[in-house]
């Protein structure tokens, strides 16, 4: 009896001693097969903000034989109070993302709704409505700013529809349509790629739901509204967020369409802590303006995750 009981203790050490083993065998594999990863994730997004944060705080210039010295705060003063350029960005920034966040994802919202039918053709309308999320979209803007031109197909268009009594507007030229005219390039650009992950929200509703609504005999209001909308919460939060950092983020179709003009029309803060920083070689304030953007996403990307958490 005693001897029974002195090699359990000892069989318990044992097979304590043999998972321990084996669970660091299998956290050294996991950090191994990460490494490559890792070792990216730390050279091309570690380090690039920690020097944009060391960087905002100095004077540094790209080619200069001066080397940079610490200015304190004098570059984010320079941004808000001696640059009308960087205040009239964050102004089009701010709107860009006000007008294209709410009508992208509630223009997806209901194309998805109408490709989950299940009728005819349906599959061949989603590939069209998809497809261009796959086309570079410096190919996209280049093609609309053809589009744009005074004798463009949209002007064209407008021309035939009105029976010659269009005058041709410069769309890419004019302050006033500047900004739309990107704003409805880009909502037809990535429009598709929201509408199919609405798609995968909605299929993913346990069908059971709606047979139990129309027993009840809801309208389609009512089943949109208590079924379909409360199902697709996880969805909404994460197309929100994704539409909202890439509305931020807006820079490919300004640089290729209207290289921030007409009078700064259509900058973004993206695009000017870009031309600041490269083109002008004021690295230091363009690395200013960088952090700005991103302290400014990532409150706007905790804000809207607090607004859109679901109560417990």
């Amino acid at each position: 009896m005693s001897a029974s009981t002195s090699t359990k203790p000892t069989r318990d050490v044992g097979t304590r001693s043999s998972r321990s083993s084996a669970a660091r065998k299998e956290a050294r594999t996991a950090w191994l097969m990460s490494s490559p990863a890792l070792l990216l994730l730390l050279l091309f997004l570690g380090i690039p903000i920690a020097l944009t944060f060391v960087l905002s705080f100095t004077n540094a210039r790209l080619i200069s034989p001066n080397p940079p010295e610490f200015i304190g705060l004098s570059n984010f003063i320079r941004a808000f109070s001696a640059d009308p350029t960087f205040v009239r960005s964050l102004t089009n920034t701010a709107f860009f993302a006000l007008v294209v966040v709410p009508c992208q994802s509630g223009l997806a919202l209901a194309l998805a709704i109408l490709v989950n039918q299940k009728v005819k053709g349906v599959t061949a309308f989603r590939t069209m409505i998809f497809m261009p999320v796959v086309t570079s979209m410096v190919v996209v803007s280049i093609l609309w700013s053809f589009f744009y031109e005074d004798d463009g197909l949209f002007n064209s268009m407008l021309n035939t529809l009105t029976g010659g009594g269009w005058t041709a507007v410069a769309w890419l030229n004019n302050p006033g349509t500047a900004m739309p005219a990107i704003i409805v390039l880009s909502i037809w650009q990535a429009v598709g790629l929201h509408m199919i992950i609405w798609l995968s929200g909605l299929q993913g509703i346990d069908p059971a739901l709606y047979e139990a609504a129309a027993l009840d005999g809801v309208n389609g209001w009512q089943r949109f509204r208590y079924v379909t909308w409360p199902g697709l919460h996880s969805t909404m939060v994460f197309i929100l967020v994704t539409i909202t950092i890439a509305a931020l983020g807006l820079f490919v179709q300004v640089d290729v369409m209207t290289s921030g003009g007409p009078q700064d029309a259509t900058s973004t803060l993206v695009y000017h802590a870009v031309r600041k920083g490269y083109r002008e070689q004021d690295m230091g304030y363009g690395s200013a303006i960088s952090l700005i953007f991103f302290i400014a996403v990532l409150a706007i990307s905790l804000i809207q995750r607090r607004l859109t958490r679901e109560d417990d």
